[in-house]
């Protein structure tokens, strides 16, 4: 089957959580989450839930496996952490929860981002996978590059991505 007829019977909305990785940001402040979380209404899917979670390795896995298990998204994003300073930890938190990555979304992403801002794309370290049957991407933090990951790449897989990752 190809991806057209994949995407024919592919759900039309998905229930997406979002988490923004931040000591520094607050709901109200969060400008990339609630993008994140506009868009994905205005595309008429369900937001289970929308969190600020510091930058600490374990408060992050605690937050994701939570949400995971309280609010049975299928699509999970976290914005934010995702950088090279010695605060960026959202990629070491996350990546040992996968069951499987999925190692195309970050050179796609990087090859995006590098025709917008050039060789400083190389500081991103975004990533993508599965955990306990959820989508998982985590972006950096900025609105423009949580605007590119979602319009380019993952906005026009959710149900698509939902659809096989469901399957049992």
């Amino acid at each position: 089957m190809g991806t057209h007829a994949h995407k024919k019977n592919a759900p039309r909305s998905v229930a997406i959580a979002i988490l923004t990785i931040s000591t520094t940001r607050s709901l109200e402040t969060d400008e990339s989450g609630r993008w994140i979380e506009n868009q994905a209404v205005e595309a008429g899917h369900v937001v289970t839930c929308r969190h600020i979670v510091p930058d600490d390795a374990a408060r992050i896995a605690a937050a994701l496996s939570a949400v995971i298990r309280d609010h049975h998204p299928q699509v999970l994003v976290l914005t934010g952490g995702t950088g090279v300073t010695p605060e960026d930890v959202t990629i070491e938190a996350v990546r040992p929860m996968m069951d499987k990555e999925l190692t195309a979304f970050s050179p796609l992403f990087a090859h995006l981002s590098y025709t917008e801002i050039g060789s400083a794309a190389m500081l991103s370290r975004a990533a993508a996978g599965i955990i306990a049957g959820t989508a998982v991407f985590c972006l950096p933090g900025s609105l423009n590059a949580c605007r590119l990951a979602c319009n380019a790449l993952i906005f026009p897989e959710l149900g698509h991505l939902a659809h096989h990752v469901s399957k049992k």
